[in-house]
């Protein structure tokens, strides 16, 4: 969903050059550069507003963590949020997240999140979504073998593609959850801003763990 234009919301991003990148490709292969300690590093591509990637940082402080969002004013609400909580180990990328391989080098990356992708429900749009094999084929160039894939959605006809866009890449599943919510011994759980509203009207919440099977 886009956002209203925020006027402040550009010269927030340009005055904080510390916390936000528009020039990934610049940094490739270096981003361990940009934190207080080399970690893990994970990925959220379309963090939205932030809420996910910002409560990942605080809960995970042993992993570096970016936020990749091409909207200039949901990175702007993110960095609000990141200039309030000062995290070390928190950066974001305003940029298209389509592009990961050039912005990350094989082996980089331990681990992405995809939240609440936009479905692109049409069949010749297809190839617009996050979980389409040419994606995928990216998550993989930049993970690291022992790296994982999360994703979580309301929307379940993009679930079903999903399952079976990995299952043919031949991706391996971890865990799978039709209704996250009702599940008994769920822990763990940080929500972004979609799903505590989807959430709270009772829709069931999907989600996915997998990892690519072959080892580099």
């Amino acid at each position: 969903m886009r956002l209203r234009n925020k006027p402040w919301a550009k010269p927030l991003i340009e005055e904080n050059p510390q916390y936000v990148v528009t020039e990934p490709a610049e940094l490739r292969g270096k981003w361990q550069s940009r934190f207080a300690q080399k970690q893990p590093l994970y990925i959220e591509v379309g963090m939205g507003k932030g809420r996910f990637i910002v409560e990942m940082a605080k809960k995970y402080p042993e992993r570096n963590f970016i936020g990749i969002e091409m909207q200039t004013v949901a990175t702007g609400i993110a960095l609000k949020k990141q200039l309030e909580a000062q995290l070390p180990n928190l950066q974001f990328i305003c940029a298209n997240g389509s592009g990961l391989t050039e912005f990350f080098e094989k082996n980089e990356v331990s681990g992405i999140y995809l939240n609440f992708s936009d479905p692109w429900p049409k069949k010749r749009t297809e190839k617009r979504r996050l979980t389409y094999k040419s994606f995928l084929a990216q998550y993989e160039e930049v993970m690291c073998a022992e790296g994982h894939l999360e994703f979580k959605t309301d929307n379940r006809g993009l679930f079903e593609y999903s399952l079976v866009s990995m299952n043919n890449y031949g991706m391996e599943f971890d865990q799978v959850w039709l209704d996250l919510h009702q599940t008994p011994d769920l822990v763990d759980n940080v929500m972004t801003e979609y799903e505590e509203k989807f959430s709270q009207k009772g829709q069931p919440i999907y989600k996915l763990e997998a990892h690519f099977k072959t080892s580099k």
